[in-house]
């Protein structure tokens, strides 16, 4: 029985992570084939930057309903259905023909940024209390969707254009979606619904009143958000920034996509050990130390000398860029995982709810940050406007989580004396 429960975990967690980074690769789609479409409409900046960004508001507004709905019913019925819905506006994807149509099929594929509540739910469920920062950062990994569809996407562009693109990706998604079916079991509330929680909608949304769920909401809007964010912009970064080929520059964004979804697999693991608040605080300073300079714009400056003027060219060359860039990424890997430990050790019972709307919130940074790096490259015409604007957001951050944590830390030493005042009087302070 012992060793069927453990096939049955290590199942739950590979294929939940496989089928996430299929849904990953889906989501992130119009990163690549965006471009295309660029090219082929003529969009702005502004408009390049609602397209790839539309996907990703589908999958925030769904997380938060998608976690209810797997409190209720589970997460292994609930993942073969949406990989199989996913796959129909994908296709459609290869017939669309205007902008409106791009727009609107794109928020149909955009429900694939929901599996990942739906899959967190089902892994925690499957994993010991112990061992929960190191399972959903395993399972956080299939991010590397994004690293796969910069490789490969790519390739299918070159030999058959980029209209067969999504067609391939329908058809692995519902490849996926059997597989997953096959080789997994219902969790192990919902395989005895009479142990299955009944909560009614108002209680499980109660919580969503704690300060802080938003919190760690901001907190993953940043490092997931963020993340989103530049994975869909870089290429098309790359291409006008630096002048480089699409092939070449899917390439190099994939040395930020792939290490910014394994490193969330460690990042779980210190998560577990070293404690989830001091990863995340970690994970806060390299990030602002290398905006700092991502953010610096290509600049010419002229020194009056004695005889002559002098005339330095001050910009970051595309391997330093690069690097700078995989750091970030995988300080995001570790801080994805470290708020999702934070959350199961406040809220395990309610990874669903809690996770759904902190997942929600992160979705949200995904879509609105690519128009928001479309809008400050029009208005300011720097092209590195868009690290800036990460910059300023990590100092809000940064400024919320150093004061937020004083003030837990307040409360939990008055809560402590209060409660030790009532022991001393013989009284039990859960009467109260």
């Amino acid at each position: 029985m012992f060793a069927n429960e453990t096939q049955q975990q290590i199942s739950a967690l590979v294929m939940s992570t496989i089928a996430f980074a299929g849904c990953f690769a889906v989501w992130t789609l119009f990163s690549v084939i965006g471009i295309e479409i660029k090219s082929e409409l003529g969009l702005s900046e502004t408009e390049f930057g609602i397209l790839v960004a539309t996907p990703i508001l589908t999958g925030a507004l769904t997380r938060l309903p998608m976690g209810v709905l797997v409190e209720r019913i589970g997460g292994r019925r609930l993942m073969v259905v949406l990989m199989l819905l996913v796959s129909l506006p994908l296709y459609a994807l290869s017939i669309a023909e205007t902008y409106q149509d791009y727009l609107l099929v794109g928020l149909g594929i955009g429900f694939a940024g929901s599996s990942f509540i739906v899959g967190i739910h089902y892994v925690s469920s499957w994993s010991s209390s112990e061992n929960q920062g190191l399972s959903m950062g395993f399972f956080g990994s299939g991010n590397l969707g994004a690293a796969l569809t910069n490789l490969v996407a790519p390739l299918i562009i070159l030999a058959y254009g980029w209209r067969q693109a999504p067609v391939v990706y329908a058809f692995v998604l519902v490849l996926l979606a059997l597989m997953f079916w096959m080789m997994t079991s219902d969790d192990p509330k919902h395989e005895r619904p009479e142990t299955t929680p009944k909560y009614h909608l108002a209680d499980q949304l109660s919580v969503l009143w704690d300060l802080r769920v938003w919190r760690f909401g901001l907190y993953y809007f940043f490092v997931f958000g963020g993340y989103v964010a530049l994975a869909l912009w870089l290429p098309d970064y790359y291409v006008t920034h630096y002048g480089l080929d699409l092939t070449t520059a899917s390439f190099l964004t994939l040395l930020f996509t792939l290490p910014g979804a394994l490193s969330r697999i460690f990042g779980g693991w210190c998560a577990d050990r070293l404690g989830a608040r001091q990863v995340n605080w970690t994970v806060f300073w390299i990030c602002l130390v290398c905006l700092f300079f991502l953010s610096y714009p290509p600049t010419t400056m002229t020194i009056h000398g004695i005889e002559r003027d002098v005339t330095l060219n001050i910009e970051m060359p595309v391997w330093l860029f690069t690097v700078l860039l995989l750091v970030v990424g995988v300080a995001m890997g570790f801080g994805k995982a470290s708020v999702y430990r934070i959350i199961y050790d406040y809220y395990p019972e309610r990874i669903g709810v809690v996770g759904g709307m902190v997942g929600a919130l992160g979705a949200i940074g995904g879509f609105a940050l690519p128009i928001m790096f479309g809008l400050v490259a029009d208005v300011l015409g720097v092209r590195s406007s868009c690290f800036m604007l990460l910059y300023g957001l990590l100092a809000v951050c940064m400024m919320v989580m150093f004061y937020g944590v004083q003030f837990d830390d307040r409360r939990r030493r008055l809560r402590d004396a209060i409660q030790n005042n009532f022991l001393k009087e013989g009284t039990d302070f859960r009467d109260v």
